[in-house]
């Protein structure tokens, strides 16, 4: 095989999702179409690698040079619901669905021993000052419901712990056990943000 052609199937392949048969079609997609398809898409990486950012305050994805993103510029979502949760797909699904009007903080992942990721390695730190400046009255976890979400939770509030006047809350039980949100139907969703019960 073209050493150039297999070095992009490597790349595709170490995608999450995307095993090693499905990087070669994908990429042998790409090779055999006349539609121009393959330039697209490289010069859409491109603007993407070169632009996008990570919100300074949530964590979300935004193109806005040393600005906030679309969620925090927002004044209508400032009701003082913060929505806590692992990464940007899970923001997509909650978007997706249109059962959460209020602003979120992205942790970049969950503290795991087995994968060595400690709360250092997260968006954790700046919870505090959030919550200070933008008057949030009730934090709301939509972490998975696995061993992982609930010790993130859990360090989350201890650390929180200390301030008044803060609710927490997390999903109810129609997450089931080991559930990520993204695999959730909206009606789901919609019934477990519904249903949320204070911690």
């Amino acid at each position: 095989m073209n050493s150039k052609i297999e070095k992009l199937i490597k790349q595709f392949a170490k995608l999450p999702r995307v095993g090693g048969r499905s990087a070669q079609r994908i990429v042998l997609a790409l090779l055999q179409d006349k539609t121009g398809r393959a330039d697209n898409l490289s010069r859409a990486l491109g603007d993407i690698a070169a632009s996008v950012r990570p919100c300074p305050t949530c964590g979300a994805l935004t193109d806005i040079e040393n600005g906030n993103c679309e969620f925090c510029r927002d004044a209508s979502r400032a009701n003082g619901q913060l929505c806590v949760v692992r990464d940007l797909g899970d923001v997509w699904t909650m978007e997706k669905s249109g059962i959460f009007h209020g602003r979120y903080h992205i942790l970049g992942g969950q503290i795991s021993g087995i994968s060595g990721v400690t709360p250092d390695d997260l968006n954790i730190a700046t919870l505090p000052k959030r919550i200070k400046d933008e008057c949030i009255t009730e934090i709301i976890f939509a972490l998975p419901n696995t061993v992982e979400g609930k010790t993130t939770q859990h360090y989350v509030m201890s650390m929180l712990g200390n301030i008044n006047k803060i609710v927490f809350s997390e999903l109810a039980s129609g997450v089931p056990l080991g559930g990520d949100l993204d695999y959730l139907d909206d009606g789901t969703l919609s019934l477990a943000f519904g249903g949320r019960k204070n911690i």
